[in-house]
C-alpha cells in the first residue's frame, strides 16, 4: 500500500472562489506531469485568470516531478512554450479553460483531450496543443463571450466540438477507448453530461482534424462524475454513491 509518510507536497495552488477548481493530473507519454485547472471560479472569470499568463488559473500546468529546480519541489522542462516569455509563468503549458472536467492522453496517438464545463450555452472538448489558448473568457467554445477587452495574445483554438445547453449542462470528459472488450468503440473518445447522464462515442480524424460521428450510448441516465482506465485500456465510468463499491460501472453489449 501507499506510504502516507512519503508525502511531498509539490505546490500550493491558490483559489480565489468555491468552484472551478479543475484538478485533473495526469503524466503524459514524455513523464512529465499535467495539471488541469479551472479559471479559480466566480461567474464571468471575474478576476479575468483563464486569459492571464501570470497566474496558474485557467491554465493546463507541466512539470518534471523527478527533479527539483530553481527552489521548487519540482522542475520546469525546457521545452515548455512559455519559458522564455516574458510575464508568463513557465510551469504554464496551455491556458484559456474555465473549469477542465475532466482530460486524458490516448494512449496509442499522445494526444491530450480535455473537456472544458461551459457557463450560459456551451459546453466543448479540446485536443490540447503547446502553447494553445482555448479562448475562456473571451469566448465560451467557438462563440464570442466578450469577458476580456483586446486582442488575445495567441489566437484562440476552437474545440473539436461543442454542445448547447439544450443537451446538457454540464460536461464530463473521458478517454479514448483503446481496449478489447469493445472494438467497435476502438479510437472513440468517450465522455458524458452530468446534469441530463447522456453518454456519448465521439470519432475524430485527427489528419483532417475534424469529426466523423457522434453517437448516443445508451445509458440509465445517472450522473457521470468520472472516467478512468486500467492496464488494458478497459473504460470505467463512476457516478456518485452512498452505497461504497456501487458507483463503478463498465460499458457491455445488449444482449
Amino acid at each position: 500500500g501507499a506510504d502516507d509518510k512519503s508525502e511531498e507536497i509539490l505546490m500550493k495552488i491558490p483559489q480565489p472562489f468555491s468552484n472551478h477548481n479543475g484538478g485533473t493530473i495526469v503524466f503524459g507519454p514524455d513523464g512529465y506531469l499535467y495539471i488541469g485547472l479551472g479559471d479559480g471560479g466566480g461567474r464571468n472569470d471575474p478576476k479575468q485568470d483563464a486569459q492571464n499568463l501570470q497566474t496558474w488559473l485557467g491554465s493546463i500546468l507541466r512539470i518534471d516531478v523527478d527533479r527539483n529546480d530553481g527552489g521548487r519541489n519540482y522542475a520546469i522542462p525546457a521545452d515548455n512554450p512559455f519559458v522564455n516569455r516574458p510575464d508568463a509563468l513557465p510551469e504554464t503549458y496551455a491556458y484559456g479553460m474555465r473549469n477542465v472536467w475532466r482530460m486524458a492522453f490516448d494512449r496509442q496517438t499522445g494526444l491530450l483531450w480535455a473537456a472544458d464545463v461551459g457557463q450560459d450555452i456551451w459546453e466543448e472538448i479540446n485536443i490540447i496543443r503547446r502553447g494553445g489558448n482555448y479562448g475562456w473568457s473571451i469566448r465560451e467554445a467557438r462563440y464570442g463571450f466578450g469577458n476580456s477587452s483586446g486582442t488575445p495574445q495567441d489566437e484562440p483554438i476552437d474545440p473539436v466540438w461543442e454542445y448547447d445547453h439544450r443537451v446538457g449542462k454540464s460536461i464530463t470528459g473521458g478517454l479514448v477507448y483503446r481496449g478489447t472488450r469493445l472494438p467497435e468503440l476502438n479510437g472513440t473518445y468517450l465522455y458524458a453530461d452530468y446534469v441530463t447522464g447522456h453518454l456519448w462515442a465521439l470519432r475524430y480524424d485527427n489528419e483532417r482534424s475534424q469529426v466523423i460521428s457522434n453517437h448516443a450510448i445508451p445509458w440509465r441516465g445517472l450522473p457521470i462524475i468520472s472516467f478512468g482506465e486500467d492496464g488494458a485500456g478497459e473504460v470505467y465510468f463512476m457516478t456518485p454513491t452512498t452505497d461504497p463499491g456501487r458507483g463503478i460501472f463498465r460499458l457491455q453489449r445488449d444482449r
